[in-house]
């Protein structure tokens, strides 16, 4: 069964950075398009980040673009998130998805069809 497993949360001083991790499983990780959300407290979850396939292509929220970068490593099935000059307001639990093989823009969270359980990233001085 499907399976997708973030890691590496925790709590970074304001211009700080934190790596976090999904591990896939489960599928054929190589085939499908893989995205960030996060859901900062008393928000509605909002895109991050994605990357296609081969990993050829990202796409990042204006948000974040300049800071974040996502990548991926076929051999490991896993997936990350590197996040440089933290702010407070990244501050939020970070999901990792898998995008649906007939998937509409790379932001559309309904493109999305499996989640994994979220990992908690605090920015706090």
């Amino acid at each position: 069964q499907v399976q997708l497993v973030e890691s590496g949360g925790g709590l970074v001083q304001p211009g700080g950075s934190l790596r976090v991790s999904c591990a896939a499983s489960g599928f054929t990780f190589s085939r499908h398009y893989m995205g960030w959300f996060r859901q900062a407290p008393g928000k509605e979850r909002e895109f991050v980040a994605a990357i296609s396939a081969s990993g050829g292509s990202t796409s990042l929220a204006d948000s974040v673009k300049g800071r974040f970068t996502i990548s991926r490593d076929t051999a490991k099935n896993t997936v990350y998130l590197q996040m440089n000059s933290l702010k407070p307001e990244d501050t939020a639990v970070y999901y990792c998805a898998r995008r649906r093989p007939y998937g509409s823009f790379w932001n559309a969270q309904g493109g999305y069809d499996y989640w994994g359980q979220g990992t908690q990233v605090t920015v706090s001085s």
